[in-house]
């Protein structure tokens, strides 16, 4: 088709306003997919994204609508996902897009993500079609939702359309929208044919599958192209789009989107954002490509150590169509051979967990979480640590620093006391407030990444009976008083144990993890010590009382000095005993603890 009739298009909002619900109904109205196959959330094709109603996934479709003009369009749809976390998917699908349809809930107003993912928008030079959802709420409020348009993300009210995705209010002034207010795709003048990777995944029977948006040229079977950010050569086998389910076409011209395959075996060899050219004459990079930064860290291990092999290639093909996803190998002396891999954040790291226990049936363990800090040493070299095992020695250190967010709540007004608590309590500062509209605020706070981990956006949730939202950017470094916590098992560091906490919170800290060994370490002959410890100091100390063998038991009546006898023989017998026993820590424990960690 030629370009004046194509429309690329992808769907941003905060998580849950509606996306999904809202591709369902652009695909039946196209007639895209028949509604004998329709099913809700239908291009969520994961388990996982139905049972919890996200998408995590950026998913293309190809549309064919017949305007009210009588002219027929191709429209290039990419719906994107609305977490956080999943902020790189949608910067790599709004690059290969002209427009944006902006879905705001009419009962929830504008949240922190859908701040983030319109400047993501504007940032890419997108044209930005403001839709108004869930009309059809007996609570919906439209007069405070164009407002919020208008004031928060400067985005003209008049041009917002009303719609429920739900009830198929509003379907086809959006698809008019579509075709009238984006832009067509233009050629990008280069010397050669050009085309952005902006997605891709394995397939059993193919490959791997190439996901890309051409810009210049076209591409068709036979072809040899060039990777340009690999430098490697193949042949096109195969070219195609999906409508939902991938079909094969004869040729992709330029605006269109859809897949190539090319007998790429090893997922390494293609990067999301890279450029595919002509190997004789090659044309310049697209923009888009940048290597993605991991956030947060955590060691996963097999539960059975045989498993290594299988869990190395499981990962490797998740790692495919996640580009986000890290990892090298690391060994610890509890657990094991096993992965330390990086993540963009919490929720990623609990889908990527989750996947592969599903997808690749693997018995996994996970450790506690940690961020990436900078350590300078005395002689002012400085290195990065990601894992508590690597920090160097305390008399080596000079300063540590550690990775600070800037980060965005929004919440009812009614909870500005609670929430600024929380953020105070997680060694966070308030840089300024906002005002929003008549019940909301919007309040910008730099806080430590390490204090946001675990449970920051549930405690928002609970203190706002979820009304509240956080979204956030990465904001440098800070020099922070931060130390290692050592577990020690009978005198002995176990580094599976080990992490980098504030000094203020290490004592509290250590207290829990001990509490919790004492539950789980199994009771020995002797009296086991379990210490937390800072360099040489203890600040925390439990102890697993010994088992006591009754050796006075076939001493039945006669002299008082015999049982004494063979207490202190056995109260000897026990010195030695735990002066060269080693406590053997079960497996379950190490569990257990980093459950609860």
């Amino acid at each position: 088709m030629d370009a004046a009739h194509i429309r690329n298009f992808s769907i941003i909002a905060h998580i849950d306003h509606g996306k999904t619900t809202l591709s369902d109904r652009l695909l039946q109205k196209t007639g895209t997919v028949a509604d004998r196959e329709m099913e809700a959330q239908h291009l969520d094709a994961m388990d996982l994204e139905r049972e919890r109603g996200i998408t995590i996934k950026a998913h293309p479709v190809t549309m064919g609508y017949r305007a009210k003009n009588g002219e027929l369009y191709e429209l290039n749809l990419i719906d994107t996902p609305g977490h956080v976390d999943f902020a790189y998917e949608v910067s790599r699908s709004l690059s290969a897009c002209e427009g944006a349809l902006l879905i705001v809930d009419a009962a929830q107003g504008v949240e922190a993500q859908t701040v983030a993912n319109v400047h993501l928008a504007m940032k890419q030079g997108l044209y930005i079609i403001p839709v108004i959802n869930k009309i059809d709420l007996p609570h919906a409020n439209v007069a405070m939702a164009k407002q919020q348009l208008e004031e928060i993300l400067a985005i003209p009210a008049d041009e917002a359309i009303l719609a429920s995705a739900k009830e198929g209010i509003g379907i086809e002034d959006i698809l008019e929208a579509i075709v009238k207010r984006v832009p067509a795709p233009t050629p990008t003048g280069a010397a050669s044919f050009q085309a952005l990777i902006f997605d891709s995944y394995f397939d059993t029977y193919k490959g791997v599958v190439i996901l890309v948006r051409v810009t210049q040229g076209e591409l068709k079977p036979g072809m040899n192209v060039k990777l340009l950010h690999s430098g490697k050569t193949v042949e096109i086998k195969e070219v195609g789009s999906f409508n939902p389910k991938p079909y094969v076409r004869e040729r992709l011209q330029v605006g269109e989107t859809g897949y190539i395959t090319a007998n790429i075996k090893t997922p390494r060899e293609v990067k999301v954002g890279d450029t595919i050219t002509d190997p004789r004459n090659p044309s310049t990079e697209l923009p888009g490509f940048q290597e993605i930064h991991p956030m947060v860290f955590s060691g996963i291990y097999p539960i059975n150590t045989a498993d290594f092999e299988s869990l190395k290639q499981s990962i490797a093909k998740l790692q495919l169509n996640d580009s986000a996803l890290t990892f090298q190998t690391e060994s610890s002396a509890a657990l094991g051979f096993g992965f330390r891999c990086g993540f963009l954040g919490l929720l990623h790291m609990e889908i990527v967990q989750e996947r592969l226990r599903r997808e690749f049936d693997m018995d996994i363990i996970a450790t506690y979480p940690s961020v990436v800090y900078r350590v300078r040493k005395t002689d002012g070299v400085e290195v990065e640590v990601d894992n508590p095992a690597f920090m160097p020695d305390v008399t080596y250190i000079q300063a540590i620093f550690e990775p600070v967010v800037k980060a965005f709540v929004i919440c009812p007004g009614e909870n500005i006391g609670d929430i600024m608590a929380l953020i105070s309590e997680k060694r966070g500062s308030i840089r300024n407030t906002e005002t929003l509209d008549a019940r909301r605020v919007m309040m910008t706070c730099e806080i430590p990444m390490n204090e946001i981990l675990i449970d920051f956006h549930d405690r928002i949730k609970s203190i706002t009976r979820g009304y509240g939202s956080m979204d956030y950017e990465p904001a440098g470094y800070s020099e922070s008083d931060m130390v290692k916590l050592d577990m020690l098992v009978n005198g002995e560091v176990m580094d599976a144990f080990s992490s980098l906490v504030h000094r203020t919170k290490a004592e509290s800290r250590g207290r829990l993890i001990a509490a919790k060994l004492k539950d789980v370490i199994p009771r020995q002959q002797f009296q086991v010590a379990i210490q937390a410890a800072i360099g040489g100091k203890v600040v925390a100390r439990e102890t697993v009382s010994a088992i006591r063998k009754d050796v006075t038991a076939k001493c039945y009546g006669g002299d008082i000095s015999r049982k004494r006898k063979l207490l202190e023989k056995q109260k000897e017998g026990k010195k030695r005993m735990k002066a060269i026993g080693s406590v053997d820590i079960p497996q379950e424990a190490f569990i257990e603890v980093l459950k609860t960690a």
